[in-house]
């Protein structure tokens, strides 16, 4: 896990968030797609329960965002006359570049330097104007305030903003208003906007609702600053997750976790995977790394659906292809349908065709062989082949293994 360092914070809210997130969907409502709750037949026939997805990867710039940043500008119209800008990496980039657009005003985004260019292209084409500094969302972030004060440019916080918690939480009003009968909501976490919104909402709806988040292990800031009481920041946030890759949680989301939320869990990058996998098989959705955290806590059985009603919140569906790739090959490697050994044979004519009948015959299918004939580690007269296989679960795995290593020296590599 990251090192964690402890922060002491001071905190006071005395604002009926209920009403303001009403407020909000009000004031938001024409400009964002309305999208009801979709019943999946298929992951509640496979966990006997009824399972609801709120699909805001379907949402106008593809994630939620759209709806905090749209509430912040328009509930500070008059502060945002001279511009806007805002620290982001994608998703909260795109949202507030869209709600500039869509209002008329100028969009400064501030973008790490890594950020792909499909990102800074898709912000852009909203009218924004790009700036990239910095290797990591906080030197972004350090730069955008900079550039705030001296542009006297309105800021537009990311998560830890109430008018941007208020204009997250309306995805809850549209549950509720829809189907006011759910046991629970099921809801990602990087800063804490999103499950804030929609836990303040809830709680005042209904406090018997239980508000469930999901984090990434490796970027569990909410869980690490509930468990010290305090918010604490990471001291890395590794996750392909990026839309809850973020390091340290908000002052105001933090209190609002405390207050508000049942109960949070972190899933495997792994578990993370397989959720975007399962997406794409069985709903026929594409879904990035954060919007598939609930389903990956669902199916990993860390939370209980048992005879209830569960909402997953799918918070966005902006994925690139190369990491849709990454994701595909890491899925099926964590559900056993995929693997890659590597295996010693002796170089001399035929081998490797005896290799590839040998693979045919435990009718395992040859994804792709690497011939490595200068490996320093292997005697002159013998060869490595790395040698990647669509496999049909663990049980044939290890018949393939078990086969493979009577007959030559093989290291399974993934």
């Amino acid at each position: 896990m990251p090192k964690i360092v402890c922060i002491c914070i001071r905190y006071d809210l005395n604002i009926d968030m209920y009403n303001e997130i009403s407020q909000a969907h009000d004031r938001i409502k024409k400009y964002i797609k309305h999208l009801p709750l979709y019943y999946s037949n298929n992951f509640s026939e496979k966990t006997g329960a009824d399972i609801y997805f709120k699909l805001e990867s379907l949402q106008r710039t593809g994630s939620f965002k759209i709806r905090g940043a749209l509430n912040c500008i328009l509930k500070n119209l008059q502060k945002c006359y001279d511009g806007i800008i805002a620290a982001s990496a994608g998703n909260h980039a795109q949202g507030v570049a869209f709600s500039a657009k869509t209002l008329g005003i100028h969009a400064v985004i501030v973008m790490p330097e890594f950020t792909p260019m499909v990102k800074v292209a898709n912000t852009q084409a909203y009218g924004a104007e790009v700036i990239l500094h910095g290797q990591s969302f906080e030197d972004a972030y350090k730069h955008a305030l900079k550039i705030s004060a001296e542009r006297s440019l309105y800021f537009v916080h990311p998560f830890d903003d109430l008018d941007v918690i208020a204009g997250q939480g309306t995805i809850a009003y549209e549950i509720l208003s829809e189907k006011p009968d759910i046991d629970q909501i099921v809801v990602p976490v990087g800063g804490g906007g999103l499950i804030s919104g929609i836990a303040e909402y809830v709680k005042g709806f209904n406090p018997k609702i239980k508000v469930i988040g999901v984090q990434a292990e490796e970027a569990a800031g909410m869980v690490s600053s509930l468990s010290e009481g305090r918010v604490v920041s990471l001291s890395t946030s590794a996750t392909f997750a990026e839309g809850i890759a973020v390091k340290q949680v908000g002052v105001n989301t933090f209190r609002c976790c405390q207050n508000c939320v049942d109960e949070l869990v972190t899933v495997s990058e792994s578990e993370i995977a397989l959720a975007v996998l399962e997406y794409i098989e069985r709903a026929k959705l594409v879904v990035e790394g954060a919007g598939a955290a609930p389903l990956a806590a669902l199916l990993a059985g860390k939370i209980d659906v048992d005879n209830k009603t569960t909402v997953l919140v799918v918070s966005g569906g902006n994925i690139d292809v190369t990491t849709i790739s990454r994701i595909i090959s890491r899925g099926m490697t964590a559900t056993g349908r995929f693997m890659t050994v590597s295996i010693i044979l002796r170089d001399v004519p035929g081998a490797l065709t005896s290799l590839s009948q040998e693979i045919s015959s435990l009718q395992a299918n040859i994804h792709e062989i690497v011939h490595i004939r200068n490996d320093q580690k292997v005697p002159l007269n013998q060869s490595r082949v790395n040698v990647s296989l669509e496999t049909r679960g663990q049980d044939h795995i290890n018949r393939i293994m078990e086969r493979l290593g009577s007959l030559y020296e093989v290291t399974r590599l993934v």
